[in-house]
């Protein structure tokens, strides 16, 4: 709205720049990579103890006698990378039921490729460490760096095909959940299977839920909520929880076209 002037209100001139500029693809590609070029810088100058002792800053989160006491670097690890995979996991959910996966023989080859990633780097790491005390750490190398792979594909905007990015999205999906798998199995000291089936309980009624229409997403928040505890106290990585939870979120549409336009234009809508 103009002033009488002509002119924009001054909050509206000031934050236009910053929402068009949130709205560009490559933002979250730039955001991360300055991120990232950041903590290499800090961590390897004289004030590396300050970079160090902010990660380990304690943050506590209680509800009566529960009790969430970790450091900054675990809330970010098994809290916000849990909320990245639960929107990576709706965006391949997507294109599983109605994308570039819809198919089988589509989806295979993700899987494949994410299967062979896993692996091959392993056998190498393998090869190399095969005896002394670095030969268990076969594991590590598995892992695929989602965020920044799709950081770096976000950059380059409209110029990278869609399906490339959803296979990629698909691939690294795919190959931290195999990952996580290993740790769990390998690597893992103690796995508390009751936990672990009180949150496939949860997925199950959300699941009902999803089937019978539910779509008030208080429902799915709470739940989500519980789903990532009941796994961040299990011994799984909790950003499965956020994958799993992705799959339970309703897709069908709640007004088909013609519904909708029968509501619109209905004569009680009218008065």
């Amino acid at each position: 709205m103009a002033s009488q002037d002509g002119r924009k209100p001054l909050h509206d001139r000031f934050l236009r720049p910053f929402a068009e500029y949130a709205k560009t693809e490559a933002t979250s590609g730039i955001v991360l990579m300055l991120a990232a070029i950041t903590a290499l810088v800090w961590a390897n100058s004289p004030w590396a103890a300050s970079y160090v002792s902010i990660w380990q800053t304690k943050l506590s989160l209680q509800f009566g006698s529960f009790v969430l006491d970790k450091p900054i670097l675990l809330w970010i690890n098994d809290g916000l990378m849990a909320v990245f995979f639960f929107l990576v996991g709706l965006e391949i959910k997507r294109e599983f039921l109605i994308g570039e996966l819809a198919t089988p023989r589509k989806a295979a080859l993700p899987i494949i490729a994410a299967i062979g990633g896993m692996a091959v780097p392993a056998l190498i790491f393998a090869a190399f460490n095969g005896s002394g005390s670095g030969s268990k750490g076969w594991g590590i190398p598995m892992a695929t760096d989602i965020a920044f792979a799709l950081g770096v594909l976000s950059l380059l905007g409209s110029r990278v095909p869609l399906a490339l990015k959803v296979f990629l999205a698909a691939v690294a999906i795919v190959d931290d959940i195999g990952a996580i798998l290993v740790i769990a199995i390998f690597y893992s000291e103690e796995i508390k299977w009751a936990l672990i089936g009180a949150g496939f309980g949860i997925l199950i009624g959300l699941g009902i839920l999803n089937r019978f229409g539910v779509r008030n997403p208080a429902f799915y928040i709470i739940a989500g909520f519980v789903l990532w505890v009941l796994f961040l106290k299990s011994g799984i990585h909790a950003t499965v929880a956020g994958v799993l939870l992705a799959f339970t979120i309703p897709t069908r549409v709640h007004l088909v076209p013609r519904d909708f336009a029968e509501i619109r234009y209905s004569p009680e809508i009218e008065r």
